[in-house]
């Protein structure tokens, strides 16, 4: 059968009778789930079986299948996706997986970088049509489905409705997803689009640009911008304009332009007001006219401008001075630390969440002078979150406006005890590996490794970034107040202990520098209360601008070093291979600790 398509909108509808949900990007699917529960087929909505292209799915139904038995055979409706984080998918890989003809080459993506099937209907259900219940109904069901949870596993999730636009929406746009659809809750299941009931509002990037091309046999017309004063092509956009503006732009072109093969050209002149949901590749996806700018200047259509658009820079925050040079070496500028932090926000937010936070300011770039901020100053606006602490008055960073406010006024670090300011103990243990310089990075690796076993013996999860500068750092997230700072004082003590015994040649807790000589430093007292460690995924105030990289473990070997990841590349780095730190808080609720508090208890 045909599935419910939503229609698009450029508002969303409101009223008791509407519910709202994520709208993610990627294909969509039927997934049939037979009375074998071993029978499992991905139906996209063209009617092409998928199934061959994701073997995790399939394979994460047959490992589900004790929870589903009693609701078998089912027809789920919903988005087969790569999920960049918890809003946004990642269209261009679900693309690229949906091409793979090799079954070797679709296996070594679907161990790389898996898809997930979002489901979100609920089309039948013990081989019985559920079409002629209301949404509300079939949604409840489908809850049911999956245990009251939001998963089945890794793979199979629920996208859960809520009944609050504007909260929902303000999250979407801070994960950078592609927008929402509304839901009517007594609608019943209508194939295609003949209905009232499904709405979808995206996520549109609204840039500048100008246009010089017009091809009269597709109406289609070149959008450009200018990058080091050469004009650079970024799209073709027909949609958009009313009828009114499409004759006067199309008699513009015909009466003014050259005629050339294909079409008519003129120099930059026009400007248009474009909406789109991304750059990908150097070219705008699925753009479209939002309106002509009769009186903007084609001066203002700029690579640079492009970037900061794209972004979607919140609203709240008025930003300045973007072309200042920050890190004069590899030529980067605060308007890319405003765009890294952009980005990199739905991945850094996490950890900075109810922490009391120390910044470090460098309002000129690298260079320039610095100086470390705790307290919320007296020009900080609403948003930003105060906190007393001990008698001052802290801040916390809650949310994107926030981190783009810091990275407007020139926060480059930023560094977070190891609790929330709600609670006195820690919410994990960090063990800091610090060689004497970059030279010796190799040391952070053996240490790391050795760690690791360390911790697997004390069946403790653990996980590995750079510091940014030239160490390493081995986090172990905790159960909330499962352990004390006294307590965790006791196991990194003896752990460091146990590493400096083992190659005392190599490692060290010697606090004075002088003493070390050239071995590593394994920084087990910067662990403690009162004390901070830098953040994952924040940059540093280096030369090179660093950023503090959580790595995947198998990623620490001889081939890795500190100046691998910098604020131009580690962005693309999560979207190509995933946040190796996406299931942190899981694994700290989830962390067994019997064995250590058995060693520090004896």
């Amino acid at each position: 059968m045909q599935v419910m398509k939503p229609i698009a909108s450029n508002a969303l509808p409101e009223g008791d009778e509407w519910v709202y949900e994520v709208k993610y990007d990627g294909f969509r699917c039927v997934l049939h789930w037979g009375s074998d529960p071993n029978s499992v087929q991905i139906i996209s909505r063209n009617g092409k079986d998928l199934s061959g292209n994701f073997p995790e799915i399939i394979n994460a139904c047959q490992e589900q299948k004790s929870h589903v038995t009693d609701y078998l055979p089912l027809k789920l409706d919903g988005e087969l996706v790569v999920l960049n984080n918890t809003q946004q998918a990642n269209f261009s890989l679900i693309q690229k997986r949906g091409r793979l003809k090799k079954h070797d080459l679709i296996e070594q993506e679907a161990s790389r970088r898996p898809a997930s099937f979002m489901a979100f209907d609920l089309i039948a259900i013990n081989d019985t049509d559920m079409i002629d219940l209301t949404f509300d109904e079939r949604k409840r069901t489908l809850a049911d489905v999956f245990v009251g949870k939001r998963s089945l596993g890794d793979r199979l999730h629920h996208i859960s409705s809520s009944d609050n636009a504007e909260a929902l929406w303000q999250d979407i746009f801070a994960h950078k997803g592609e927008g929402m659809i509304a839901k009517r809750k007594d609608s019943r299941y209508q194939p295609g689009k003949k209905h009232h009931d499904w709405f979808k509002v995206k996520n549109w990037r609204t840039i500048k640009a100008f246009l010089t091309f017009y091809e009269p046999n597709n109406d289609y017309f070149t959008v450009c911008v200018f990058q080091d004063n050469s004009v650079i092509e970024i799209g073709k956009c027909k949609h958009g304009l009313d009828d009114e503006a499409y004759k006067v732009l199309k008699e513009l072109f015909l009466s003014k332009g050259t005629d050339e093969k294909g079409g008519f050209r003129i120099p930059p002149a026009i400007c248009a007001e474009i909406h789109t949901l991304d750059l990908m590749g150097g070219e705008l996806r699925e753009p479209e006219f939002n309106r002509l700018l009769p009186q903007a200047t084609v001066d203002d259509c700029t690579w640079e401008t492009l970037q900061l658009d794209i972004a979607m820079l919140p609203e709240t925050v008025d930003v300045s001075n973007t072309d200042k040079l920050f890190w004069p070496s590899p030529g980067f500028t605060k308007g890319d630390l405003l765009l890294y932090m952009r980005e990199i926000a739905p991945y850094m937010l996490p950890f900075l969440k109810n922490r009391l936070l120390t910044i470090i300011r460098s309002p000129d770039g690298v260079h320039g002078e610095s100086f470390f901020q705790k307290h919320l100053p007296d020009y900080a606006p609403d948003f930003i979150k105060g906190v007393e602490h001990d008698g001052e008055n802290c801040f916390v960073c809650h949310d994107l406006d926030s981190l783009i406010w810091f990275a407007n006024h020139g926060a480059l670090e930023y560094h977070i005890p190891f609790q929330t300011f709600e609670d006195e103990n820690p919410l994990e243990i960090v063990f800091d590996l610090d060689p004497p310089g970059r030279e010796q990075f190799s040391l952070a690796v053996k240490a790391a490794l050795l760690l690791k076993q360390i911790l697997d013996d004390l069946r403790l999860k653990s996980f590995v970034k750079t510091s940014g500068g030239k160490g390493l750092q081995v986090h172990i997230p905790l159960p909330a107040n499962s352990m004390s700072y006294e307590e965790t004082g006791i196991l990194t003590q003896a752990v460091a202990w146990t590493l400096e015994k083992s190659h005392p040649d190599l490692f060290t807790t010697e606090r004075f520098k002088k003493k070390r000589g050239d071995r590593l430093y394994i920084d087990y007292l910067q662990h403690g209360e009162g004390k901070t460690i830098v953040s994952p995924y924040s940059p540093r105030k280096r030369d090179d601008a660093t950023v503090a990289a959580p790595l995947f473990w198998d990623e620490v070997n001889s081939d890795l070093s500190p100046d691998m990841f910098r604020i131009d590349n580690v962005v693309e780095r999560v979207k190509a291979v995933g946040c190796p730190f996406k299931d942190y808080f899981v694994a700290g609720e989830n962390q067994v600790l019997d064995d250590v508090l058995a060693m520090i208890g004896s």
